[in-house]
């Protein structure tokens, strides 16, 4: 009997994949193709045409296909996983009406609140204020209705690119709920669009009821691949489509994180840390759980924006060094810049940065900070303590996580870009003083979401089964007892105490700039 295989779509900022899984986790085949993120016609603008999205998903499944004609004919399921809150704006015929404003983008809306008198004085009386005001501006929707009215009056359905490649490959305007992840109507507790029409979230988003699409479980079967889809794709007509989850959601089951005693990191252009729990919380107040690929649970999150963007930034602005020698002797900038971290003692001897690059909701003023600079510093401590930063901010988001849990996390997965570097893992393990795993693939979301796939053509019962079967590890790191303490040091002593201490300074350099605006 054939081996059933499950294709996983991966779209993420900068690639989109076409992955074949059998039941036992393991690659098949595999194509990529690489996009620019974003063009910007205004600075802080991040658009992107969806046909670019939709013909990379074309050019893989048919190189796939012709790689591997064999295991291509055992799919007997497909499944979509993507990058979170980039918008599309689509009429009656599911053609886009304007450009995706992908996640990146910075535009704020302008206009005053439309929130009800009784809903500003609310979140003013939990001091909220400036938050929901910041959530406001930063609503694609808003923003569109303001300065594209005649858009917006075309515009049949707001889809998530989750909820577009969805429609493309199946006809139908509908998305999983574990995909619901950006500035919309969502509610998160109870996986669903605000029932009430009441809710203050609908004024906030902007986003009409019958302007969004119907949600279904993860795990459903949407429906069947198109004959117009099969013909561009060559994905076999009536093929089934399982709904799977946002790729952070389906990154967190594909390392194996199915439960509050396991936190799973993903260093990637935004660094993450989530757990999985039963139970809906918040680790920062008004800040939702996300819903989780496992029907009844959720995925708590913390999240540093900009996160491992500032390699990219750091290579840009000062590695142009490491660059030149990385050339010269044939190998990568991050093999070159991850033997410099071996290079600088842990600690980076007392150089600690706040990684708030892109500050988030809750922190609205707050910027990136260097502290501790002396003569022996060199550009090698400030790449060190960008992973050692970031660390610090995760590790703020894990001792949130065991407080509203009540649950002690014993052992961290890792993925990711950052995560194929065996440097910046060790580092993760002496600085969280816990066990770290590295995936036997770095293609964990499209793992997950073909561990979504099987549970739902009901290969396997249920997520966790899928997960016993088909997620292994190929590296363990342990904590250094000597680096976890400095760290600890580090982290209780100074870290914690930097951003109330300077929050005063952050406001005074909002107010003078105007930067961030909000």
């Amino acid at each position: 009997m054939k081996k059933p295989h499950i294709l996983a779509i991966d779209c993420g900022t900068q690639s989109i994949r076409a992955l074949l899984f059998d039941e036992r986790g393991n690659i098949i085949g595999k194509e990529k193709q690489e996009f620019e993120p974003y063009f910007s016609l205004q600075p802080g603008w991040a658009e992107q045409d969806p046909e670019v999205y939709w013909k990379g998903l074309i050019t893989v499944c048919n190189l796939l296909k012709e790689k591997e004609p064999e295991h291509w004919e055992n799919i007997i399921g497909v499944t979509v996983t993507t990058q979170r809150d980039t918008g599309i704006l689509v009429d009656k015929g599911g053609t886009p009406q304007r450009p995706a404003i992908t996640w990146l983008d910075q535009r704020m809306a302008k206009g005053k609140s439309s929130l009800k008198l009784h809903h500003q004085v609310a979140v003013s009386l939990v001091g909220m204020q400036r938050a929901m005001e910041v959530t406001r501006k930063k609503s694609k929707a808003n923003w569109i209705k303001e300065n594209e009215p005649e858009i917006w009056k075309k515009t049949y359905k707001y889809l998530l690119l989750s909820g577009f490649l969805t429609y493309k490959l199946t006809g139908r305007m509908v998305d999983s709920v574990a995909s619901q992840i950006g500035h919309i109507p969502f509610d998160y507790k109870n996986k669903c669009w605000y029932k009430s029409d009441l809710n203050m979230k609908w004024g906030l988003f902007g986003i009409e009821r019958d302007k969004l699409p119907e949600l279904v479980e993860p795990g459903d079967t949407v429906g069947k691949i198109t004959e117009e889809a099969a013909r561009h794709t060559g994905i076999k007509e009536g093929t089934p489509f399982i709904a799977a989850g946002s790729d952070k959601g389906c990154e967190t089951i594909g390392m194996g994180c199915v439960d509050p005693s396991s936190a799973s990191i993903s260093f990637g252009t935004t660094a993450t840390i989530q757990t999985t729990t039963k139970k809906y919380i918040e680790l920062l107040r008004f800040m939702p759980s996300y819903p989780s690929v496992i029907k009844d649970c959720y995925n708590p999150e913390l999240e540093i924006f900009r996160g491992y963007w500032m390699i990219s930034w750091f290579k840009k602005e000062f590695g142009m060094r490491e660059l030149v020698e990385a050339r010269e002797r044939g190998i990568s900038p991050e093999v070159l810049l991850n033997e410099r971290l071996n290079e600088i003692p842990a600690g980076s001897q007392g150089l600690i940065l706040q990684p708030y690059w892109g500050p988030g909701l809750k922190m609205p003023e707050a910027k990136g900070a260097i502290l501790g600079f002396g003569d022996v510093h060199t550009r090698a401590h400030i790449y060190r303590a960008i992973i050692e930063g970031i660390n610090y901010a995760l590790m703020e988001g894990l001792e949130r996580m065991e407080k509203k849990t009540g649950t002690r996390v014993k052992r961290l997965f890792v993925s990711g870009g950052g995560s194929q570097s065996e440097a910046i893992c060790q580092i993760t393990a002496d600085m969280f003083n816990l066990p770290v795993y590295k995936g036997s693939t770095h293609e964990t979301s499209g793992l997950g979401a073909a561990i979504a796939g099987f549970t739902g053509a009901g290969v396997y019962s249920s997520i966790s089964e899928a997960v016993e079967n088909m997620v292994t590890y190929s590296e363990e790191f342990l904590p250094r007892e000597e680096y976890a303490r400095i760290y600890k040091e580090l982290y209780q002593k100074v870290y914690k105490k930097i951003y109330q201490r300077i929050k005063i300074l952050y406001d005074e350099i909002q107010k003078i700039t105007n930067y961030p605006e909000f």
